[in-house]
């Protein structure tokens, strides 16, 4: 194995679709491995399809597909013929890594005892919606419902709402890619491969942090509060500027909170009781609110975002898609790929550095 690049001589055997197991994959793919992605050519990767009405409908390849698929070889293969069979099992013989999200792996012939007895260094990584003994789909939508994420995003007014993002593809692919790099550790001291998987299910909740604890330490079931922090005011704060445009405030202390009313003219606010800590600023929050937006509505976001960052006070100008890809940090990010002669763009996957690997 490359000593500058541990991954760079991996070979990932990718039999996965739509977002997270393909995430894993792009993540290996970004650092140098080869990754090999085995489709159905009867049914492929659902994803190729789930275009916008902007896109080519003749192409075979999507934005969303493009999201999470970049630098691999696409190979057809069905697992369910003879020949599609031998052609993954003589793959597997010389893998590293499995990425899968089978259902009825036995059924397939394709569960890790009978692999690991063909490749014993074999590591799979295998991905369920929730959990290996319930063969139930998953679906992201439904289970931001049933996690709890749908619950706590959203106002009184809207109702429950989902997040724009496979959010828990995106959580579960993170967690598969630490159990495996967890068992390439492993198997780098004893030789021998590792099963390891993730439910998106466990993913979701997993994720819950802080909002979770609010429940079981401080009985309080969070409620929808829209962008705002419901442990500190301040925070999440959203407000709208004189071109229109947005503000959003991240205030997490009281000595911040001052600096902010300095800024803003407001220094009178800051000396008031009920704002003077974040438990006052909690209860009064609404309030709070009204005079903040009044304030900033007397300049444009992009004047605000100056004043506040020559201060160092948390706070940032809400961007759109347009608007991030035009800054130089974002921009360094896309990776650019041709797809069976389609120009495709995507972000990287893999936001670390490091002074050993190389990164194209």
């Amino acid at each position: 194995m490359s000593k500058s690049n541990p991954v760079k001589e991996l070979i990932v055997i990718e039999v996965a679709g739509v977002l997270a197991g393909p995430a894993v994959g792009t993540f290996f793919a970004e650092l140098g491995a080869s990754v090999i992605k085995l489709e159905n050519p009867d049914n492929p990767d659902v994803t190729r399809n789930w275009k916008l009405p902007s896109e080519d409908p003749k192409s075979n390849i999507s934005g969303y597909f493009c999201a999470v698929n970049y630098n691999k070889q696409y190979l057809e293969c069905n697992l369910n013929s003879d020949e599609g069979y031998n052609k993954f099992i003589e793959l597997i013989k010389s893998a590293d890594i499995l990425i899968s999200n089978f259902r009825n792996a036995k059924k397939l012939n394709l569960d890790y005892q009978q692999l690991q007895q063909i490749n014993p260094r074999l590591i799979q990584a295998n991905i369920t919606g929730y959990g290996e003994e319930n063969p139930r789909g998953a679906y992201d939508a439904v289970l931001q419902a049933e996690s709890g994420l749908m619950s706590i995003n959203g106002t009184d007014e809207s109702g429950p709402i989902k997040l724009p993002l496979a959010f828990i593809d995106i959580l579960a692919a993170h967690q598969l890619k630490e159990a495996i790099l967890l068992a390439l550790l492993k198997r780098s001291n004893t030789g021998t491969g590792s099963y390891v998987a993730v439910s998106l299910y466990e993913a979701a909740v997993a994720s819950l942090a802080n909002q979770a604890t609010n429940w079981l330490m401080g009985g309080k079931i969070p409620k929808p509060t829209g962008s705002l922090n419901p442990n500190i005011a301040p925070y999440g704060e959203t407000l709208i500027c004189a071109d229109n445009n947005y503000i959003v405030l991240a205030i997490g202390n009281d000595q911040q909170f001052k600096k902010l009313c300095q800024v803003l003219q407001l220094s009178e606010i800051a000396a008031e009781a009920k704002y003077s800590t974040n438990l006052h600023r909690l209860k009064n929050r609404t309030e709070l609110f009204v005079i903040l937006s009044s304030k900033f509505r007397e300049k444009s976001a992009s004047e605000w975002s100056k004043l506040l960052l020559k201060e160092d006070i948390p706070a940032g100008q809400v961007m759109n898609m347009q608007q991030l890809f035009t800054e130089k940090i974002a921009q360094a990010m896309i990776l650019e790929e041709n797809i069976d002669g389609v120009y495709t763009r995507r972000v990287k996957t893999v936001a670390f550095k490091t002074d050993f690997l190389e990164q194209e």
